[in-house]
């Protein structure tokens, strides 16, 4: 009932929210994508976007779409797997950005790792801008991190979201005081973008706690300390969002990869890529 390339199609497009990024991961056509989340439309008798000249978003029927799609993808790459009789080996050194410790990650590398048990997978957690530098010094295979900014357009695009301002229930910034934020240190993609924005509005600030570790910034969040700046749908249990601050704008999650690729480090970016969804929502 339900097409294999076109749940493909249909898990690029809910993952960049973006028709015409999507067209360009799959390497085809716009109304290639188009038709095929048409024919998935007609397939389940839903509609699966909300769509205008401005956006994209998931509709009801889509998010339910969604686990169904990856599950049934699943089990096809497995049976193709088993039957073509491929066993990858080798070293493989995978950074992840601290964006994902609390997201399911884990179930993707899980995964690739009962698919291709001879892989030495080797994991680093790192800051997007640690991760970037580890990877140009060729201290790192393939990495999934932010994107440093707009104009930046290495790897292939995993998901697009909106960044936002983060903090405990109730609390309120004095637009008369500085605005005390909870930041990663430097090269913290993040900090960067807080900082940015607020000098651009002319918003005095402090830095109320900095911390490498992403469990220490929410604790300090959760504690009242001040305003973080965070990942639209990722925003950890306990934390809400909070207004009255400057826009900080989109923000873009890629697989890059360093020096010439594997099998091995192919066959991971494309679970990392059909996994999408399942990254871009707290586990």
């Amino acid at each position: 009932m339900y097409d294999p390339v076109q749940l493909r199609t249909f898990l690029t497009v809910a993952q960049t929210l973006s028709f015409t990024q999507a067209a360009g991961r799959l390497g085809v056509r716009q109304s290639t994508v188009s038709q095929h989340v048409r024919r998935l439309e007609e397939a389940t008798g839903r509609p699966l976007f909300f769509r205008d000249t401005h956006s994209v978003e998931l509709t009801e029927d889509g998010e339910a779409l969604l686990g169904f799609a990856r599950t049934i993808l699943e089990a096809h790459e497995r049976a193709a797997a088993f039957f073509t009789g491929t066993r990858l080996r080798g070293r493989l050194r995978f950074g992840a950005s601290e964006d994902f410790v609390l997201t399911r990650l884990p179930e993707v590398l899980e995964g690739f790792r009962h698919e291709h048990p001879e892989v030495d997978l080797e994991l680093s957690v790192e800051l997007s801008g640690v991760l970037h530098e580890r990877l140009d010094a060729g201290r790192l295979d393939l990495v999934l991190a932010k994107r440093r900014g707009p104009g930046d357009e290495r790897g292939r695009l995993v998901w697009r979201d909106r960044m936002v301002w983060i903090g405990a229930a109730g609390l309120r910034v004095d637009p008369e005081r500085p605005v005390p934020l909870i930041v990663f240190p430097p090269p913290g993609i993040t900090r960067a973008r807080a900082l940015e924005v607020l000098e651009r509005e002319g918003r005095a600030w402090r830095i109320a706690c900095t911390s490498g570790s992403l469990s220490g910034l929410i604790a300090a969040a959760r504690a009242g300390l001040g305003v973080m700046a965070h990942t639209r749908g990722l925003i950890p249990p306990g934390l809400v969002r909070v207004g009255g601050l400057p826009e900080l704008g989109p923000v873009e999650f890629a697989l890059l990869q360093g020096g010439r690729p594997t099998p091995a480090s192919e066959a991971l970016a494309a679970a990392v890529l059909s996994g999408g969804d399942r990254l871009s929502r707290p586990a």
